[in-house]
């Protein structure tokens, strides 16, 4: 008789599978993603265009033309108006705004920071533009339009019956903070012009300095920047802005 144990004849049972089972991705699956969102929203567009101009012009290839000159119009139109700071992280239309204006100097060879903290405090410079006319500390501010703005003994800025002093110290301590910080890790001295950039209520007035900061209707950021006499080169800018990157950091952290 055999000393080894007898060998059952019953088979392992195989170890149940934890892997889900592969669904196949569909074209509708995927464009029902959010992230797809402007390219249905761009497709429909161009489709409406090439209908409208091909039955106004009873030609399929005026049609074809319509929709690809209406999807690069979208395409244009949604790069130049994105904004580089996250809707959920904007106080205000104000800043958007601005910003979109501030996008058209970039050919000009301006270089623009947006929401840039002061170290230590809980102020941001919304804007910090550096270009050939100089460097500039904008504030977009988003006001009732039904309050009239006026100004008294030209010191002294009102928003109807509100003074707006607050806002006017702490515009010309943002850019003066900007001024020490990144005229010190430059190693040189910095000016750093302050202003206050107004949308919603008419102002009586084109640029007006008020307390030292340049107080305009915000549609007016552009040729308040662009107006002066050119005082940096191209390196200058360069410096500055690598500089300012470093001594002014975002506000929010990049995702």
């Amino acid at each position: 008789m055999s000393d080894r144990p007898a060998q059952s004849s019953a088979r392992p049972t195989a170890a149940p599978s934890t892997f889900a089972p592969i669904e196949r991705a569909s074209l509708r699956s995927l464009l029902q993603e959010p992230k797809y969102r402007p390219l249905r929203r761009r497709a429909l567009i161009a489709l409406l265009g090439g209908i409208l101009l091909g039955v106004l012009l009873s030609d399929w290839r005026a049609g074809v033309t319509g929709a690809v000159v209406a999807a690069i119009a979208d395409t244009v139109y949604r790069a130049r108006s994105a904004s580089s700071v996250p809707a959920w992280r904007r106080p205000s239309v104000a800043e958007r705004r601005t910003e979109a204006q501030l996008k058209k100097l970039e050919r000009s060879g301006y270089r623009t920071l947006h929401a840039r903290a002061i170290p230590g405090s809980e102020a941001q410079i919304d804007h910090l533009v550096i270009g050939p006319t100089g460097v500039y500390a904008v504030d977009s501010e988003k006001w009732d339009k039904r309050l009239p703005v006026r100004v008294q003994s030209g010191k002294k800025l009102f928003h109807g019956p509100f003074t707006q002093k607050p806002r006017l110290v702490e515009a010309a301590w943002e850019a003066a903070q900007a001024s020490q910080l990144i005229g010190e890790k430059l190693g040189r001295e910095l000016v750093v012009v302050p202003s206050l950039a107004i949308y919603g209520p008419a102002i009586p007035w084109k640029i007006l300095t008020i307390r030292d900061v340049d107080v305009f209707e915000g549609s007016r950021v552009r040729r308040w920047i662009t107006k002066r006499e050119h005082s940096l080169t191209d390196e200058e800018i360069g410096k500055i802005y690598e500089a300012a990157t470093e001594v002014l950091p975002p506000r929010y952290a990049e995702s």
